[in-house]
Formats: structure tokens, sequence, C-alpha cells
């Protein structure tokens, strides 16, 4: 789906990046839509290990980013110690001069806890007409991924878990977007499977990873026959003779305050 308007955690950052990689292969599109321009100011929300930001920076732009795990920013800062880095919550962050633009790659559907004060918090580091162009988890993102693991915990006769993600639709996220102040001016809403390549494990692997505090709550002796469940479930859906797969679905938009 495709809308457009006319132009004018607890995180293994290391595991992060040698496995799970293509968050910042794929997000090079979303650099060619922010287009960064030598000497403006862009602020890189929810960072991570600073691929993206490195890629802004070495388009000429001055980048700082954030993000709100301390040991993604140590990555950071040891990976790129050039740039410019801090820890920060999306949800209420502050800072000391306007920017041109706002960036951010598979962030914002971690910042669940009020989708609103985030898209406030960044209109309020914008200048007027300054630009916020993003990529997060959209409506029917890890569907069948999410669906084996609510089963797999109630099988187990386990609490279902309270999931972390916030995955808008296109409708819902362009309304929060111009209520929060902006102008959408293009918003797409498209299906990505992506290869786990390095899950030798599957979807036990990616749920290791992404829904690491969800197996804290679980007893330990429960959590290998519960991970073991979870690929037997997904695996109908999102194994293939080449490997896993993820049900990635995206919601890219590039939006510009008032």
């Amino acid at each position: 789906m495709r809308y457009e308007t006319p132009s004018p955690t607890r995180w293994n950052a290391r595991a992060y990046d040698s496995s799970f990689g293509y968050v910042s292969p794929v997000g090079a599109p979303l650099v060619d839509l922010l287009d960064p321009r030598p000497g403006e100011r862009v602020l890189d929300l929810g960072c991570g290990t600073g691929v993206m930001t490195a890629e802004i920076a070495a388009r000429g732009a001055h980048v700082l980013g954030i993000d709100g795990s301390h040991a993604m920013i140590e990555q950071a800062i040891a990976h790129h110690p050039g740039l410019d880095f801090t820890v920060g919550d999306g949800h209420d962050f502050t800072v000391a001069q306007s920017y041109d633009a706002v960036f951010s790659n598979a962030a914002l559907h971690w910042m669940s806890r009020d989708p609103d004060a985030v898209i406030d918090c960044v209109r309020e580091a914008l200048r007027p007409g300054g630009r916020f162009v993003a990529e997060m988890g959209g409506a029917g993102n890890c569907a069948a991924l999410t669906s084996a693991m609510l089963t797999a915990w109630r099988e187990h006769g386990l609490r279902e878990p309270e999931l972390p993600w916030y995955f808008p639709g296109p409708a819902e996220y362009a309304l929060r977007l111009e209520k929060g102040g902006f102008t959408v001016r293009l918003l797409e809403h498209f299906d990505r499977p992506t290869p786990l390549d390095e899950c030798p494990d599957g979807a036990a692997d990616w749920v290791r990873l992404f829904a690491g505090r969800l197996l804290d709550q679980v007893p330990p002796a429960t959590v290998g026959p519960l991970l073991r469940r979870v690929n037997e479930l997904a695996a109908p859906a999102l194994r293939r003779e080449s490997g896993w797969m993820a049900d990635y679905v995206r919601l890219r938009f590039a939006a510009e305050r008032h």
C-alpha cells in the first residue's frame, strides 16, 4: 500500500550486528529518501550501533545518534569514534538546537509506550519545515512469528506475554503524524520477507534476540521446550528449503514539520 501527497530494550549489540546485520543494509534506501545534504543537522533516533549514522555522516551531514540502549551506544562510540552519540529515550528526549531532519530505521516500533509522545519529541527537535524520515514495522509485521510465540506460551500454560512492539497501519500512523504537527509527503506499507541467514535455530533465535525479556519470565527448564515449539509452529509459514525467513512488513514515511 502506498500513500503519497505532492512534494514541496535490552540488547546484545555484538549479536545484533553479526546475526541481524540486514537491519542496516536494508536501511540504505531510507538514507536515499532522507537525502542528507552537506552541513545539515540530522538526528538518528534509535541509532543502534551507528551504522546508518555513519552512512548519513558520510554524505556530509552533522549527525547525532540517540538510542535507549547503553550497550548499543557503547558499540557505536567504539566503532565510530568521530561521531556523536548519546543515550536517550525516544519518548522524552530533548536537544539543545533544532535539527534539519530526524531519521529512524527499525526503531520506532520499539517505542511503544506512547507513540504520540515520540512524535511530539521529534517535532520539537525539528526546525519548521524539517523532515521526519523513518521506517518501522507496520501492521502485519512478524504475524507468523508472534502467532507461534503466543500459541507456544499458551500450550505451556504460561501467561500470554505482553509483546513489546507497536506495529501501526498506514492510516493510523498518518493520522498520528498529522495530529502531531506534520504533513505526510510519502507513506508506504509493504511486505519484505527477510532471510534469517545467520539463525541456525530459526524462529527460536529470533525470539532470543528480539524477545529476550519475555524469556526472562519463563522458568529456565521450560525455555528450551518452549522455543522448540515456537519453531514447530512457525516452520510451515517461515521455513524454506533455503532457510528460515522473517515475515517482515514495513511502514516507511517522509513527513515535514508544519
